[in-house]
């Protein structure tokens, strides 16, 4: 997984990164579907699991909110998708999760900054480098307020419970999000479509609390591997509004 520095407010971009070779023999451009939200094969990055494409209809769903029940080995993690910050996005994440795709699936990495604190999930691979063989475009947010750390303004406060997605840069979402268990300071790249129940903030604390594996290059690390082994048991819908 890459770790690029952003700054001093937030230490590490959020970001995938496929380590996949190329699987295309044919010359063939891509798939993408034709609705608005326009998956798009990813050759050079194959599905970690197998999954097809996700429906694309012409009006994707823009309202209402769903409930995922998400049972982890530390405890819940309930999720609330909000169709309206980022139709595309719930779209994606319902069409994995009906397909197992998240199922089984460990949190790889745990990040401890000072501005930046999240669980990152949804790769199967557990390395930080799988996701669903497509990809697609970003859906912004535009209404978080400036993060108090950042004087410079540029940052956004990615508050405590706010569920994103994590990206390799611009429109290349997957399956990999990330879960804010302590306010954050961002860049605004991230599209956030939901948020976190209570007994998920819970479970996030319990996680927090256990730390970050240590290695010999960083034996007091603030980004990696959760000590508390958080495997997500079940991702399902469980309501819908």
């Amino acid at each position: 997984m890459k770790r690029a520095l952003i700054s001093t407010f937030a230490a590490v971009a959020l970001v995938v990164s496929g380590g996949s070779v190329a699987t295309a023999s044919d010359g063939a451009p891509p798939r993408t579907t034709h609705g608005p939200c326009q998956y798009t094969q990813t050759p050079d990055e194959p599905p970690a699991r197998s999954v097809p494409l996700p429906p694309d209809p012409r009006r994707t769903p823009n309202r209402g909110t769903v409930d995922m029940a998400v049972p982890t080995s530390q405890g819940a993690l309930p999720l609330h998708l909000d169709r309206a910050k980022a139709p595309c996005t719930v779209q994606s994440f319902l069409h994995l999760a009906r397909h197992g795709f998240y199922d089984r699936t460990v949190c790889h990495r745990l990040t401890a900054y000072p501005t930046l604190k999240v669980l990152q999930c949804g790769d199967p691979t557990g390395t930080g480098e799988g996701g669903p063989g497509y990809k697609y475009k970003d859906e912004l947010p535009v209404d978080l307020p400036p993060a108090p750390t950042d004087p410079t303004g540029a940052r956004r406060l990615y508050g405590r419970g706010l569920l994103a997605m994590a990206n390799a840069g611009p429109d290349t979402n997957g399956s990999q999000f990330f879960v804010v268990y302590g306010d954050s300071a961002l860049r605004p790249n991230y599209t956030v479509f939901g948020t976190v129940g209570a007994d998920g903030l819970t479970t996030l604390d319990k996680v927090a609390a256990g730390g970050i594996e240590p290695t010999a290059e960083a034996p007091a690390p603030v980004d990696g591997t959760p000590v508390l082994r958080t495997e997500l048991l079940r991702v399902r819908p469980s309501c819908q509004h």
